[in-house]
């Protein structure tokens, strides 16, 4: 019995703390923080709304959008924002004509009596302008009004970059496309003949196959997608392989289901999965084996492939990610070369391999990255 007293007692004590520590947060919530604390909150909150449209680049929509978060940092109602031709956004201001002429032309701001124009630039080039009238044109509105111009320079120069990348990745997706292997296609269409007249139904499954594999490597649409999907294509184009090498190619995939909705670019798998079979296994005499694993391991997917065929020689597997050459990689260097653009120069490929010894190819995919969606 005392003992059960003395756990009730305690469980009222703790229950009683909680109570207390609640009331006292609820209590003195409105004393958290000082007003310089939530002045900054109300500038970086304002700032990151501003943002997204700034990330769009410089045109009237994002113009539109961004004004009425500039103003509200600017602290002044009378805000437009202009680009070289004139203004995108904003309207009832004084004629700053001469005012943004000298702003632009000398890549500083201007001021006079009723008016501040701050010059936009990307990378050193000037776009545009902001232009602030207020009948108080002080030195201090000058200052603010320069610095939010910085602020949303380097937005827009965010904007610039993330519109070179991504041309860069169509282009390079472009390349890998026209690099997938004439070869396999071509054999692949032979296999498909050869069970045409014995095995009809097993001819049309693989033709169902290869529909869908070239689909895949061949859509339009997006510069990413998802682990998932990627394996799905590898798995096709495994079974095309298999359908032409018969006992000779065996394959064993594990993948850990944690990473199957991970983003990855486009075809930055299956090219390696090709390589292991064209360069690893086509010239091995007798059998030989695939291996794909995709592992969760904390902030990162890390996937391998690997074959134990043939193997090659290191210094011509740097010369391919060099691309000093092609011959011993399909697309090697343009798949090591998206994942860098991407996730920096961290997140290239690894290639074991020697001579005799097979190859493995380790590829590392930050599961959470900034930006990336399953989307362009």
């Amino acid at each position: 019995m005392d003992n059960i007293t003395t756990a009730a007692a305690a469980i009222v004590a703790l229950i009683a703390a909680a109570v207390y520590i609640r009331w006292r947060l609820l209590t003195h919530r409105r004393v958290l923080g000082s007003p310089a604390d939530r002045a900054t909150y109300e500038t970086l909150h304002t700032a990151s709304l501003a943002a997204p449209a700034l990330r769009r680049g410089l045109d009237a929509e994002s113009a539109a959008l961004a004004l009425p978060h500039v103003r509200r940092l600017l602290g002044r109602p009378a805000v437009a924002i202009t680009d070289l031709q004139g203004t995108l956004a904003g309207d009832g201001l004084p004629d700053v004509q001469e005012l943004t002429a000298a702003a632009l032309a000398s890549g500083t701001t201007q001021a006079s009596a009723h008016a501040i124009v701050a010059p936009l630039s990307v990378d050193g080039r000037l776009v545009g302008s902001i232009v602030v009238a207020s009948d108080e044109a002080s030195a201090g509105l000058a200052r603010a009004t320069t610095e939010v111009a910085r602020w949303m320079s380097s937005q827009l120069e965010l904007a610039e970059l993330a519109e070179s990348r991504t041309a860069l990745m169509e282009a390079e997706l472009r390349a890998l496309r026209a690099q997938i292997s004439p070869h396999f296609i071509y054999n692949s269409l032979g296999a498909i003949a050869s069970f045409v007249r014995t095995d009809p139904e097993r001819a049309r499954e693989l033709l169902l196959e290869f529909a869908d594999f070239t689909r895949y490597s061949f859509r339009e649409h997006g510069e990413f997608t998802t682990l998932a999907e990627e394996l799905r294509s590898i798995e096709r184009y495994l079974v095309l392989e298999k359908a032409r090498f018969g006992d000779r190619l065996r394959v064993v995939i594990r993948v850990a289901p944690e990473v199957l909705s991970v983003t990855l670019p486009f075809l930055a798998v299956q090219p390696l999965v090709e390589n292991a079979v064209r360069h690893g296994l086509e010239a091995k005499s007798g059998a030989g084996t695939v291996t794909v694993v995709a592992l969760d391991e904390g902030v990162e997917c890390v996937i391998t492939i690997e074959d134990d065929g043939v193997g090659v020689d290191p210094d011509t597997v740097r010369d391919a990610l060099s691309g000093r050459t092609t011959s011993a990689s399909v697309g090697l260097a343009n798949v090591d070369e998206r994942l860098r653009t991407v996730y920096g120069d961290g997140h290239g490929i690894i290639v074991e391999t020697a001579p005799g010894h097979g190859t493995k190819v380790t590829v590392r995919i930050p599961k959470f990255h900034p930006g990336l969606d399953g989307t362009p």
